[in-house]
């Protein structure tokens, strides 16, 4: 059955509501156990399936360590705050524990393939801005290029390389999955198992918190973390780069990267690649706010049955003040090329744009390359994205409705 615009915020599709009573009734019944939350535990099932000396691998005690203490830190904030419901349980269960084997597994091809981070990488470029400032949008006409590699989506959520690649497949079944808890998801972000997406995943990897502060609320977990040196996560996600490159064979072509958390780690990411080009992304401020809060919303309101509209938006602020101010700071001290684009200039004439952010850059925007993004933005007019827009209207519409209880 087909689904209406989603409504409201924080609506949900019935499937939710069915998964969590199924969920209940089989922990209930003794069917399967109920999933853990305890750091050590989820650890030792990884472990059982990924060898154990890939924890350390190649990483510094520094990197070792700090992953540790993210993860006993998130589920500590998961299990006191988050509110999790069944559904919600089982999710952050298996994030947590595939994220762990993953790390395992790529300690591990490191140690047998040390010379994967020994590779020279093209100085890449990277897309700064705010959660909803067209930074998406910037990425994909850049990965248009064909002077310029792109991380797909599904290398992003699964970064161990293998032969014979099975991970659009695996990939695939997930968006599928995900698509039927969450028929708006398309709407908030157009996704594909290959096409060029952010590196999201990758700082999943690490633990970073920007995966999971946007699924579940873990204001501990975000406050450590922004207290926190990034530092070993963007020494991980180097290594998870080089790696990708070497796979993929690319690693002399410069590489677009985009994750709307650089913004507030732009210092540390611009350390692990002093040479890369910047281009910025502006918006205005309340406009980029209530799209943030609704995709956040969209990914709360799955996983627990006590969502505050009120908060989002209150922390949709603070983080957007938080990764502006150190943003600015950052670019203050960069002096490699860079570029800001203004969302609106961008739907203005995005051709003038991009012709006037590659000369800032120093980079040739060719026929084919011009060719290809001309392609990429037809494609993009009939994208389920564009309904974000109208749903947001909606959404003012029925503001009352959006402040009384979950119908």
């Amino acid at each position: 059955m087909k689904l209406p615009p989603r409504p409201h915020p924080l609506s949900r599709s019935p499937l939710v509501e069915r998964a969590c009573g199924w969920l209940e009734s089989a922990w209930t019944k003794g069917l399967t156990a109920r999933p853990t939350l305890d750091p050590d535990a989820l650890f030792a099932k990884a472990a059982k399936d990924a060898p154990a000396r890939g924890e350390h691998g190649p990483r510094s005690a520094e990197d070792v360590d700090d992953f540790r203490l993210r993860l006993y830190t998130l589920c500590e904030a998961l299990q006191e705050q988050a509110k999790l419901n069944a559904l919600g349980l089982t999710i952050a269960h298996g994030q947590i524990a595939r994220v762990i084997r993953q790390r395992l597994e790529l300690g591990a091809f490191w140690l047998e393939q040390p010379e994967t981070l020994a590779a020279e990488l093209a100085p890449p470029i990277i897309v700064v801005g705010q959660m909803r400032s067209g930074t998406t949008r910037i990425h994909r006409l850049l990965a248009a290029d064909p002077a310029i590699a792109a991380t797909r989506f599904c290398d992003s959520w699964h970064p161990v390389p293998r032969k014979p690649d099975t991970r659009p497949a695996w990939s695939m079944l997930s968006l599928l999955f995900a698509r039927k808890l969450d028929p708006w998801l398309d709407s908030i972000h157009p996704f594909g198992v290959t096409r060029p997406d952010e590196e999201l995943g990758w700082l999943a990897c690490a633990l970073d918190h920007c995966a999971y502060e946007a699924q579940w609320r873990i204001p501990a977990f975000s406050a450590f973390s922004e207290a926190r040196d990034p530092a070993p996560v963007y020494r991980e996600f180097a290594r998870i780069l080089r790696t990708d490159a070497q796979f993929h064979g690319n690693a002399n072509i410069p590489r677009v990267l985009k994750v709307p958390q650089f913004a507030e780690d732009l210092s540390a990411l611009l350390s692990q690649f002093p040479d890369a080009r910047v281009i910025r992304t502006h918006r205005d401020g309340e406009d980029m706010a209530a799209s943030a809060a609704s995709l956040v919303a969209n990914q709360m309101t799955i996983q627990s049955d006590d969502v505050e509209m009120d908060w989002i938006e209150s922390e949709m602020a603070r983080k957007i003040a938080l990764r502006e101010l150190r943003m600015n700071a950052a670019l203050e001290e960069f002096d490699g090329p860079s570029s800001t684009v203004s969302f609106e200039d961008l739907n203005d004439d995005w051709e003038a744009e991009m012709q006037r952010a590659y000369s800032e850059l120093g980079l040739e925007l060719r026929h084919e390359a011009l060719s290809a993004m001309r392609t990429e933005q037809d494609n993009a007019q009939s994208s389920p994205h564009h309904n974000h827009a109208a749903q947001q209207a909606k959404f003012s519409e029925n503001s009352e409705e959006i402040a009384a209880t979950r119908p």
